[in-house]
């Protein structure tokens, strides 16, 4: 825990008192939104067991999710659909995300670290690259975003059970093209990542 914490320290030291994370997920998959996150936590009070999301077993996140809901000083979560994705792409989409996310914070951050991308905000903000694993903040953003998205994944896998949502998360598994292929797209799916290998028709 205590390299996750040497940003906040660092900053803390310089007169930051509140520091928010922001974290996405969702930038590769075929299907579904993009769901970011932003969330300040107290950093006198640090919970156990918080790191990059990618790296905390399932069951775990979930019950990090609402420990991190249950502790921050205020925390948002914006999603972005695939239609919006489709019209002005990823990258954009994930800034207008993430700009939202600092915008709707209940209370307004000293700085705002990202993981990667760099955005414009009348906020100070800082880009670290594979934030997620080296930022206390971002680690809680990434679990925040990651769990968020995954359930609605799951919603969705009740409303088109062909493709196998629940199992991949929209993500291009062999499953999911395959599935793609034989069905074609639904209404989540993001048309201009799936014209490689399907022709899509409006």
């Amino acid at each position: 825990m205590n390299d996750l914490l040497t940003f906040e320290r660092e900053f803390t030291a310089k007169g930051k008192q509140l520091i928010a994370g922001i974290d996405e997920a969702g930038r590769g998959p075929l299907a579904g939104p993009i769901v970011v996150a932003s969330v300040i936590m107290p950093l006198d009070n640090i919970i156990d067991g918080i790191n990059d999301s990618k790296k905390v077993a399932e069951k775990k996140r979930e019950l990090l999710y609402q420990k991190i809901i249950d502790t921050a000083l205020a925390y948002d979560i914006e999603v972005i659909d695939e239609k919006t994705i489709d019209e002005i792409n990823i990258l954009n989409a994930t800034k207008m995300g993430m700009q939202n996310c600092i915008k709707n914070l209940k209370v307004k951050p000293d700085l705002v670290l990202i993981d990667a991308v760099e955005i414009k905000s009348d906020v100070e903000t800082l880009s670290i690259i594979k934030g997620d694993a080296k930022s206390y903040s971002i680690a809680a953003a990434s679990i925040l975003a990651k769990v968020y998205r995954d359930n609605l994944m799951r919603e969705y896998d009740k409303e088109f059970p062909m493709y196998g949502f629940a199992k991949h998360k929209g993500y291009g598994t062999k499953m999911h093209i395959d599935a793609i292929k034989q069905y074609g797209i639904c209404k989540i799916h993001r048309r201009s990542f799936v014209k490689n290998f399907y022709e899509v028709k409006d």
